[in-house]
């Protein structure tokens, strides 16, 4: 069982845990202490055999995250440390081989925005705005927002969103290509969440694991190399060796639905 949080919260229900980042009284905005406890909500993602998908959305409706908490910024970091960061060359996510659905409700804005393209698929509410604006602060979108962003857009979208920190909305969003779907008009940004797990659910689970693993661990390379790889990724290796692997041709030929158990 994952600890007790204070700024998320964790709950799993059947092969889905749901992660909620929980300070709605400041737009769900980003510090230390969230970012620690979301990294240990993700490592227990990654250490449960039974969760198959997860899905981050924020508290509330006004944001999925505003972003960095520019209060705490000010009042609580270390100036130095601000002016001399250090990254991490990769994230927790970058071992996740799970599906995870970012379900926007409000702003996703900053790090915010940051958050939602770690994830693999992005749902967002009607009324979702999303972008990077630190540039209009002076700052940088520096977790990631400016390397994602570009890889994830044509040049010159992501180019007009990072260069001019403007927010775009859903609509705009999906146009772009950077949401997968938007909620009908006072629709909840979860329900339309809910449909995409239930479509996954539907795939065997280590099936979409190496799938997933496939695609993040060989994008940069040429067909030819990521060809030549394939059967050295983990993911694959435990699919070729599972139950699950027999089972889904099993279960076509016998005209059923598949019984996945995730071995």
């Amino acid at each position: 069982m994952p600890p007790p949080f204070e700024h998320i919260l964790y709950e799993k229900r059947e092969h889905v845990a749901y992660v909620t980042l929980n300070r709605p009284q400041v737009m769900n905005a980003l510090h230390p202490p969230l970012y620690a406890e979301l990294n240990q909500a993700w490592a227990e993602v990654i250490d449960d055999d039974q969760v198959w998908v997860a899905v981050l959305t924020g508290a509330g409706n006004r944001a999925f995250s505003a972003g960095s908490d520019l209060k705490w910024r000010v009042e609580d970091a270390d100036e130095n440390e601000l002016r001399n960061p250090t990254h991490a060359t990769s994230d927790v996510l970058d071992n996740c081989h799970k599906p995870i659905i970012a379900a926007i409700n409000g702003y996703a804005v900053g790090g915010g925005l940051e958050l939602a393209l770690t994830c693999d698929l992005i749902v967002a509410a009607s009324t979702a705005q999303l972008g990077l604006p630190e540039a209009r602060r002076g700052l940088l979108a520096d977790r990631g927002g400016v390397f994602r962003l570009s890889r994830r857009l044509p040049y010159h979208l992501a180019m007009g969103m990072i260069l001019t920190g403007r927010l775009v909305g859903a609509q705009e969003a999906h146009t772009m290509g950077l949401v997968n779907e938007v909620a009908a008009e006072a629709e909840p940004v979860m329900d339309v969440a809910q449909r995409w797990v239930e479509q996954i659910l539907e795939c065997g689970p280590l099936a979409v694991q190496a799938a997933k693993q496939a695609v993040t661990k060989t994008i940069d390379l040429s067909v030819s190399q990521a060809l030549s790889q394939l059967e050295d990724l983990s993911a694959v290796r435990r699919l070729r060796d599972s139950q699950d692997y027999a089972e889904g041709p099993k279960a076509f030929a016998e005209k059923r639905k598949p019984e996945w158990k995730g071995r």
